[in-house]
Order: C-alpha cells, then structure tokens, then sequence
C-alpha cells in the first residue's frame, strides 16, 4: 500500500505505534496537526476524489471508547458494544453508510490501544459473570488495514487476557496471516462478510473474490479459530433467490455450518441524511433506485424487506443450527 501523506497529531507523535507507522512510510510527507477533525471533519471535501488516494491520519481517542450496540445487533450476548480502533475503509463498496456519514476518505487510525483495552475491560466487569460481545468492524473493516495498524498483534493477546469479552474482527480481507501468528483464543470470533458473486463484483470495488475469501476461512478454521458470517445487508435483485442460494450453497460447500461461531444476516438500511450524501456521490449507482425513504431511514419497501428476509432465513436452517442463526433486526 502506497501512503504519501501522514497527518500526526502532536500528541500522539512520540507513540510507539505512531513511530512505528510513520517509520514504514519513510517517504511520506508527515504534517503535523493538534486534533484530527481539523483535517478529517473540515468542509468541502471530496471523498470520492479522496479515495483514489487517501491520506493517513494517526490520532487519538479521547473518549466513547467502548459504545452501547444499536438495539438488534448482536450475536448471542445480551451485553453488546462497539470499538473503533479505525475510521474508514482501505475498499469501496457502494452501499457502505461510511461514505455517507464521513466528510473524508482519509484513514485515521486510533493509536492509544491500550486505553480501548481498559475501556472493554471496564465494561465487561459492568456485567459480571457476563460475557460480553465487542464489534470492532462498525466504522471500518477489522483487518483490511492491519499492515498498518498492528491492531491484530495488539488485541489477539489482549482478548487471550480477557476471556469474558468476546471480540468480533469483522472483515472482508483474505490477509489473515497476522491471525496465524497467534493460538486463537476461544473468544476471539473472526467474522467475514459476504455477498452474492454479482453483487460484490458489482458494488464491493476492491474486495477480493469471494472464493479468495473463503479459502482464508478455511485456513483460519484449520488453525482454530471460531468463525462467523454475516450476509448484510441483503441486497435485492429481480432473481435475488437465484443469487442468494448460489451464495449459500458456495459458502457451504466449504465451511462447515455446525462448527460455525454464529451466522447473521440483515436488511440495507441507512440513515436518511447518510444516504442523501451517498446518491450524490454516485448518482448513476442503480443500487439506490429500489429504495425508499420512511421517517428517518431509507430501506427496501417493507414488503420487499421481509420477502428477503424469511427466503434467506429459510435458506440458511438448510447449512446452519437455528441455535447459531441471527437475523439483525435494526
């Protein structure tokens, strides 16, 4: 990966992980800032320009370390947060809500780790005799970026510290020798992201295929690692049924779905003012043509909704136990 330009925030740059990081991209023009928003959040950019070739910004996070889970997202806890150790995503799929949330295709990392660990481990002692689930793929991919971030090195042996919280890496990369490095811990839950073969080659610019994608689950399933696979957000097509049991039936003629961590799946939904941003920045995108705007959401029609949602549920019990099976119902 090519960086040519590091923002640093004076705070940050004598971190180990910063010097690090700003030690692999010797050649980039390294600017220093006091707080990332002042680069990240400022007007008029362009993210579509942007992402063609982002920026790094190295920073740190103050507080809301370890958020509260949107209401129906989760897999199996009944304490469920989110992290973000990044913000935004090295691929470039055409429904994700990031680019229409954030002003900027830069990548800001997060290098004060350690205090994210406290946060999960304070928040897991607020659920005593609890498990606890912890999201790291909310606001960027968990690993796409690893090379840079180191984050697979830093919280694998962490979550071996931690055995009450479990962490999912969610992820759409097929890299995952970082993952081999280490004997996985049993709460550690590597979780992939598919869709239909059209809809990715389609909409999810970047990502590698998913046969790619599989043949890395495999490896991790070898060495031990507890998997899971998320099919969001539905996307709907005139022969969806016909893309969507090709999918199911590919995934499954290599996992196998007894020994799965857990199986989730969801419908496309985004904020309003998210999805606005996103139709302005690729207006010809024909994916946004089916939707709907209701209250403060834009979703499929409801009818539409729910057709997806019971045809792949029932689908998916032919591959994987009811007891690991999570619609996300948000």
């Amino acid at each position: 990966m090519s960086i040519e330009t590091i923002y640093v925030e004076r705070a940050v740059r004598s971190h180990p992980r910063t010097r690090n990081i700003t030690e692999r991209f010797d050649s980039a023009v390294t600017i220093p800032i006091d707080r990332y928003g002042e680069v990240f959040n400022r007007s008029h950019q362009s993210f579509r320009l942007q992402k063609k070739s982002p920026a790094l910004i190295l920073a740190e996070k103050h507080d809301k370390l370890v958020l509260p889970a949107p209401a129906g997202y989760g897999i199996g806890e009944s304490a469920n947060y989110y992290f973000s150790h990044v913000l935004n995503c090295l691929y470039d799929c055409r429904y994700c809500f990031l680019q229409g949330m954030y002003r900027s295709a830069h990548y800001v990392v997060f290098v004060n780790y350690e205090e994210m660990q406290q946060a999960i481990s304070d928040a897991t002692d607020a659920h005593p005799g609890e498990d606890v689930a912890f999201f790291s793929g909310y606001d960027g991919d968990s690993l796409a970026l690893d090379g840079i971030t180191g984050f697979v090195d830093a919280f694998v042996p962490f979550a071996a510290e931690t055995p009450r919280a479990i962490l999912e890496l969610r992820t759409k990369a097929a890299t995952v020798r970082p993952l081999l490095r280490h004997d996985p811990p049993p709460n550690v839950v590597v979780a992939f992201s598919f869709t239909p073969e059209a809809a990715s080659h389609a909409l999810e610019h970047g990502v590698p295929p998913n046969r790619v994608r599989l043949d890395a689950m495999r490896h991790l399933a070898s060495h031990g690692y507890r998997l899971g696979l998320r099919f969001d957000p539905l996307l709907y097509a005139a022969d969806y049924q016909r893309h969507y049991r090709e999918l199911f039936e590919s995934v499954f003629s290599i996992l196998d779905g007894s020994k799965l961590h857990s199986v989730s799946f969801g419908p496309f939904r985004t904020p309003r003012d998210y999805f606005r941003r996103m139709r302005r920045l690729y207006p010809e995108e024909r994916l946004f043509a089916g939707l709907i705007e209701e209250d403060s959401m834009v979703s499929y029609p409801a009818e539409i909704e729910a057709e997806m949602r019971s045809f792949c549920e029932k689908e998916l019990e032919r591959f994987v136990p009811p007891a690991i099976l999570f619609p996300c119902r948000l």
